[in-house]
């Protein structure tokens, strides 16, 4: 009984598939119909069984690179399962599918502390670092190292014999000695007493001490020639009047050279030191130099545009001896902001504290002075 129903069955199946197949060739149109219907129900079926994968969108700071320098940004596609939610905002589908990424500039990691650099210092203003120069000092005869004492502050008794050299020296240092405040003497090293005057036993010459203790000791006695104190044309055809001002001046550690053209005069200037000296806004070419050419043979008198002028063998003693051993910080000179002037009388710059204001440099301290000498020591020529 069973086989009959299995034969049944197959013969219905049978049938029923050559009525299907006879009625689809006789009917194109009605099998594409049937297909379309059955894409639409696989897709209904999809959407019942398939939930489709949510994408997210996460902004992210990784660790940062070795060698990067700029910000650079890369779109990485990234699926949910790759990132470990942090918030609700990862899981809804509405953020895109990518993460924006940002790679910072590389900084070094810090050091521990036991290996961590010392706090940093300001910078101070670029100057020369030259090596310690070899040179020859030029000492006068009459003022060498080995019989030259230490020249005392109060002027000789009365009746004191006085030497040619040493009556000039002792003068000088007692001119300088006058006008130096415990600050000057206590900053400075070095120092240059130079007579502008026209006449007279110290006219005309430069005279170089250093500080032993409280006392100057002389270290050069030189001729020099300053400024012919007239107005004139210079080589520009500009009217210019050749002065050496009286006062204070310092050395300007960022105009020192070796050689050098007066742009003004159109004449050479060796061994040039300027001095640091504002005027009206504007720094001056007043400077120590060596004299050239047939300005050697006027050493002694007012023959300069200005300058302090030198025998070249001296300038180039001078300028070794002041850039090997004598920079340092110094005191600044006070400053005129209406007039745009630094003070050459030997006022300085202090803070509301009334402390000095310092700056790097060399401890020099150059004096100019209108002064040919005391009558006492003219006596003696």
């Amino acid at each position: 009984m069973s086989a009959l129903r299995i034969l049944a069955c197959s013969y219905l199946v049978s049938a029923s598939v050559f009525v299907m197949a006879a009625a689809l060739v006789s009917h194109p149109q009605m099998g594409r119909d049937l297909a379309r219907a059955g894409v639409a129900a696989a897709a209904r079926l999809h959407a019942l069984f398939d939930t489709p994968s949510p994408v997210v969108r996460l902004t992210l700071v990784p660790e940062q690179p070795a060698d990067a320098r700029t910000w650079a940004r890369a779109t990485i596609p990234i699926a949910p399962r790759d990132v470990a939610p942090t918030d609700d905002r990862l899981a809804e589908p509405e953020f895109s599918a990518s993460v924006t990424l940002m790679i910072l500039p590389d900084l070094a990691p810090e050091p521990p502390a036991r290996l961590a650099p010392p706090a940093p210092r300001l910078a101070k203003p670029r100057l020369p670092r030259p090596a310690m120069p070899e040179f020859d000092v030029a000492i006068a005869p009459s003022v060498a190292p080995s019989v030259a004492p230490a020249i005392p502050a109060p002027p000789p008794l009365p009746g004191e014999r006085l030497t040619r050299g040493a009556g000039r020296a002792a003068d000088a240092a007692r001119r300088l000695s006058a006008g130096l405040t415990p600050e000057m003497l206590r900053h400075f090293e070095l120092f240059l007493y130079v007579s502008k005057a026209a006449r007279g036993p110290l006219a005309q010459r430069m005279y170089v001490f250093d500080k032993q203790g409280g006392d100057l000791r002389l270290l050069h006695d030189w001729a020099a020639s300053t400024g012919r104190e007239q107005s004139e044309v210079n080589a520009r055809g500009r009217a210019s009047f050749t002065t050496t001002p009286s006062g204070y001046y310092q050395l300007d550690p960022r105009r020192m050279y070796r050689r050098y053209q007066s742009w003004s005069w159109d004449q050479p200037m060796p061994h040039a030191m300027f001095f640091n000296w504002e005027r009206r806004g504007l720094q001056t070419g007043l400077a120590i130099h060596a004299a050239s050419g047939d300005w050697q043979g006027r050493l002694g008198s007012r023959a300069s545009a200005g300058c302090v002028q030198l025998a070249p063998e001296n300038a180039r003693t001078l300028y070794d001896l002041v850039r090997g051993q004598y920079r340092g910080q110094t005191p600044r000179f006070a400053y005129n902001g209406k007039t745009r002037t630094m003070s050459n009388q030997g006022a300085f710059q202090r803070d509301a504290k009334g402390r000095l204001a310092m700056a790097d440099g060399y401890k020099v301290l150059i004096f100019i002075e209108d002064y040919g000498g005391s009558d006492r020591v003219a006596a003696l020529y």
